[in-house]
């Protein structure tokens, strides 16, 4: 298996990166953290554009840098591709002419049928013969993966790949980044600091804060864990692996199974029974009660444990839920958690609305 092994120990002027990490071998992991908190240099250290005096940098049994050997291999023999925030085509060759740079690149000498793979996966099709100055900033940002990937890379690193795009083009390339740990059997390790790309395409998610490791661990796991920065902000949310097991078309309404339970969600027609979902529920839309509520619009109310409690000092409260398998966080105020006298370890009620599921 293609696991990535890091571990890096580098001080710049005003910086120290200290971290020693195993990430899967397919899947996204997302290393999610504010400006400045090591994320850009630990992908660059991975790369081999920037040195680490104490490192170690293994893929499967291939390895790029071992300090301890006096080893490291400079970035144009290690087996990566590499998309920057800014797409970085070269305006002077044409989609297709990029793209052939790339696969030139390649250690694996491949030919150009190899690309089409790529080019159907990335729906760039249309766009071969275009100069890049004619493109919109989500073609070429998907241009610019199509490039990284014809390298034939053992890991895919992205750097922010979507800062540089407005809202409407994020939306557009999306789609296009959660397929791509479906189709391709390499690890991609993904920069961001946006919740949401964290929550819509992350398997594996690691939380860094001022170059050190904070949390890390399966997406749904680490979400809601209460030591993590992402568990106790404002934008707090928890991940249900579901599938599709029903549809009331006449309320418009689609249920989705998952350990904990059954849950109502917005009309999913296209999706058929057995289909898998990803459901993204945000703990300020959660509420809790001791007892089953009766005669409530509120359609969602399922069983649910608490595992952990956290007070913001602030006159809020995190609570962290276990339904069947699953996590869930609900935010709510200190007051409610103190008249209700929750307790870890005390059976409630979780209560969601069905229109607040995404």
């Amino acid at each position: 298996m293609n696991n990535l092994h890091t571990r890096f120990h580098l001080t710049l002027k005003t910086f120290s990166l200290a971290l020693d990490l195993h990430l899967p071998a397919t899947g996204i992991s997302a290393i999610f953290g504010v400006s400045g908190c090591g994320k850009t240099t630990f992908l660059r250290c991975i790369a081999g554009l920037e040195k680490a005096a104490q490192g170690y940098c293994a893929i499967g049994n291939t390895v790029w840098q071992d300090s301890s050997r006096h080893l490291f291999l400079s970035a144009h023999q290690r087996e990566v591709g590499y998309v920057f925030q800014e797409s970085c085509l070269f305006p002077h060759l044409s989609v297709k002419q990029n793209l052939h740079y790339g696969l030139r690149r390649s250690s694996k000498h491949p030919n150009a049928n190899v690309l089409a793979p790529i080019i159907e996966l990335l729906g760039i099709e249309h766009l071969l013969d275009r100069m890049p100055a004619k493109l919109s900033g989500g073609e070429k940002q998907r241009v610019a993966i199509a490039r990284a990937l014809a390298v034939i890379p053992r890991v895919l690193l992205m750097d922010e790949p979507l800062a540089a795009l407005d809202l409407a083009r994020r939306q557009e390339i999306l789609p296009y980044l959660a397929r791509l740990p479906h189709e391709l059997q390499i690890p991609i390790v993904y920069v961001t600091h946006s919740p949401q790309e964290v929550t819509q395409l992350a398997d594996y998610l690691v939380v860094l804060e001022a170059g050190q490791l904070k949390a890390a661990g399966r997406l749904e796991e680490t979400l809601t864990n209460l030591e993590s920065p992402l568990a106790v902000s404002r934008q707090a949310s928890s991940i249900i692996q579901a599938h599709v097991s029903g549809h009331e078309a006449h309320y418009h309404l689609t249920l989705a199974s998952f350990s904990g339970g059954v849950l109502s969600l917005p009309y999913q027609q296209q999706r058929t029974v057995g289909t898998p979902l990803r459901l993204r529920i945000y703990a300020r839309d959660v509420s809790l009660s001791l007892q089953k509520p009766q005669q409530t619009s509120i359609l969602n109310i399922l069983h649910a444990t608490i595992a952990g409690m956290i007070h913001d000092g602030e006159g809020r409260t995190m609570v962290r839920l276990r339904l069947g398998d699953s996590a869930l966080l609900a935010h709510i105020s200190y007051k409610s958690a103190c008249e209700l006298g929750l307790q870890v370890g005390m059976a409630v009620f979780a209560q969601i609305k069905a229109t607040a599921i995404l």
